[in-house]
């Protein structure tokens, strides 16, 4: 009997037979998350029901020094939740409980397999909603967004996950059960919530959530304005900003997303745009009339040829179905895809948009640009086919020298997808080995043995204990006693 054998075994023993999973067959259901172009089959799946349950396997996981990886729905675009070949795949999708909602301390608790959109569908009968809602909302679940900190069309003005996260439970790689934070504001000492909210999965598995709720707005108005163009559809979004107005969301497609919406949902976007702006207001009814006549003017100012404004939530709705539809749409126009997910500063998204479109014919691939456009995060889709020799290549070459240009114009390697396994190797391009380090240490604080996730976000599975930079020894064995150097 292997080690893995064994560990099933007493994985079985603790949680029953129904909730490991180790046939092959079975066990190709996990072997990627929501970016398909990695794949690797897990040794174990297990599916555990209570935060005790987690715990258990977490605890078997360390004493058989086998590595473990938590997922949740398998929604992530970062290979973050990409299976270890000979390690146990944790699951949480069937911890989907709704624990507590509180209006009066505008708190929510949920277990980490509960769905983003059904926090909303709880807390809106008591006048409140949650406001990060990834494209995925329907299927994602708030422990992969804690994990990942996600963000979503409204983080513009809402922000991300870390800012609606007020507590944690959750497991750490040595199988203890660990609490911080909780329903106040703020707590005292260090920020642990904020170190583990965005890790990734590399300092536990979240078992319970405390999120923050928002009230409802008095008024919410969204519009469509169709461009012939991204630069025209850049200058409205630049303009919207520098003019004080903070919309609830600016998305913005160019027009190789729109023709995969329309293909896949039929979103009816106006004939020949070549870019569409999604703007969305909310808040008091008098402030969001004022704010709304003045961005439609923008949208006008700047080139908008045709301003289609909702009338109401029906109407709503089908602009953000063809939005949120985009990253599924795409395989109506390509077999393949690469989904990136970088940043720049608002006003470089002309000069940047221009230069994937050059980088894109460069290297004979298409790129369908659906992006976050009020706090430019840029969602590339880099279209290829797997079957033709030499594209997926062409895309992988593509993908990283978007990454290189959002470094270039002063911008971040991810906005919220996370760094995963797919972003990994640009690390060093945007970090010294100094930070690299510093964020070893903190991920080895928490698990020594390097059992959580390992091999993501680090360009290299470095094992705790050993960092790069064997010229600085002598200095780091005096700032670090006992760590060991190479």
């Amino acid at each position: 009997m292997t080690d893995l054998d064994a560990l099933a075994r007493r994985l079985r023993e603790s949680l029953g037979s129904g909730q490991v999973i180790t046939d092959r067959q079975e066990l190709r259901t996990y072997e990627c998350d929501g970016l398909a172009h990695y794949r690797v089959v897990p040794a174990i799946v297990a599916l555990p029901h209570t935060a005790e349950q987690v715990a258990t396997v977490v605890r078997a996981c360390a004493d058989a020094k086998v590595p473990f990886v938590a997922r949740g729905s398998g929604t992530g675009l970062s290979g973050g939740a990409l299976p270890h070949a000979d390690g146990v795949l944790i699951v949480t999708a069937q911890m989907r409980r709704i624990l507590d909602v509180v209006p009066e301390d505008e708190r929510a608790v949920v277990e980490p397999g509960v769905i983003n959109l059904q926090v909303t569908r709880a807390a809106s009968p008591h006048g409140y909603y949650y406001a990060p809602d990834p494209s995925s909302q329907q299927i994602c679940s708030i422990g992969g967004n804690v994990a990942e900190n996600s963000g979503g069309a409204h983080c513009l003005k809402y922000g991300f996950t870390t800012n609606h996260v007020t507590g944690l439970q959750f497991v750490a790689p040595d199988g203890e059960l660990v609490r911080v934070g909780g329903r106040a504001e703020d707590p005292p000492g260090y920020d642990l919530l904020g170190a583990f909210v965005g890790s990734e999965g590399t300092l536990g598995i979240a078992t319970e959530v405390t999120v923050r709720l928002t009230r409802l707005p008095e008024s919410v108005r969204t519009l469509l304005a169709a461009f012939h163009g991204v630069d025209a559809a850049g200058a409205a979004t630049s303009a919207i900003i520098a003019a004080g107005v903070v919309p609830a969301a600016v998305e913005m497609m160019d027009a190789l997303a729109i023709e995969a919406a329309e293909a896949a949902v039929a979103c009816g976007y106006p004939p020949g745009a070549g870019a569409v702006l999604i703007v969305e207001l909310d808040g008091p009814a008098a402030e969001v009339e004022a704010q709304f006549e003045e961005v439609t003017a923008l949208c006008e100012e700047s080139g908008a040829f045709e301003i289609r404004i909702a009338a109401d939530d029906a109407e709503r709705a089908l602009f953000w179905k063809g939005r949120k539809s985009a990253f599924a749409a795409v395989g109506r126009i390509s077999p393949d895809y690469i989904v990136q997910d970088g940043v720049i500063p608002r006003t470089a998204l002309p000069s940047v948009l221009r230069k994937i479109d050059e980088v894109a014919a460069e290297n004979g691939v298409r790129v369908a640009n659906v992006f976050h456009a009020g706090d430019g995060n840029l969602h590339p889709l880099v279209l290829f086919d797997d079957g033709v020799p030499g594209e997926a290549e062409r895309a992988e070459t593509t993908s990283g020298a978007i990454i290189d240009l959002c470094i270039e114009y002063g911008g971040s390697i991810t906005g919220e997808h996370g760094v995963g396994a797919d972003k990994a190797k640009y690390m060093p391009r945007m970090f010294g080995d100094d930070d690299l380090d510093t964020m070893q240490l903190l991920r080895c604080a928490f698990d020594p043995d390097g059992l959580a996730n390992p091999g993501k976000i680090f360009p290299t599975p470095r094992l705790c204990g050993e960092r790069p930079g064997r010229h600085r020894a002598a200095e780091d064995e005096d700032r670090f006693p006992g760590v060991e150097v190479f």
